[in-house]
């Protein structure tokens, strides 16, 4: 993963809302079901709250045996309500762990997704595919990276407008290594 410079503008680190539970569902629904358009009328269930993540299940797709779960956090920047982020964390059969995020259209995708977790850098993440929600960008979870995020306290995930303005966007590590636990 590339580093890329320090944004400019404004501090990285600004407070952050939730999202209502109705964009969540809504969010999530699309991201469990492989994004596909009409997945936005379909409804996840919240199986547990543990801290600021929720896990959500959706109904197993034809020819599974097992619900697709994630846990999932949605937050928006505190000065700007059309800037927000959905986070998802994802384990798959094969032990792999994943987390995806969605980040807002009309975003400068060329310079990816940057991830700090506390103080440490963990670098840019390329943008890899776009819906009518937003923008995905992916990186599966090495085990430095699942040691930082299960006992940091905040993941600021950057996204960018300009070359030059990034706006951090803080999520809440608190519940996150219970949540992961709790996934299948």
């Amino acid at each position: 993963m590339h580093t890329p410079p320090p944004a400019s503008g404004r501090p990285c680190c600004s407070a952050h809302t939730r999202t209502s539970v109705a964009s969540l569902l809504a969010i999530t629904a699309l991201l469990l079901a492989g994004a596909a358009p009409n997945a936005l009328a379909q409804e996840g269930t919240v199986k547990a709250q543990h801290g600021d993540w929720q896990i959500v299940c959706k109904s197993p797709p034809p020819g599974a045996k097992h619900e697709i779960c994630a846990a999932v956090q949605t937050v928006t920047d505190e000065n700007n309500d059309n800037v927000g982020l959905a986070v998802y964390v994802q384990k798959f059969s094969s032990g792999e762990q994943i987390i995806r995020v969605i980040a807002p259209l009309g975003i400068l995708l060329l310079r990816g997704l940057t991830l700090k977790v506390d103080d440490q850098d963990f670098g840019g993440v390329p943008f890899f595919r776009c819906h009518v929600v937003g923008c995905q960008a992916q990186l599966v979870l090495d085990d430095k990276l699942l040691q930082k995020l299960t006992t940091g306290k905040t993941a600021i995930f950057v996204i960018y407008r300009t070359e030059e303005a990034g706006i951090g966007i803080p999520i809440s590590l608190a519940g996150f290594k219970d949540a992961l636990a709790e996934l299948k």
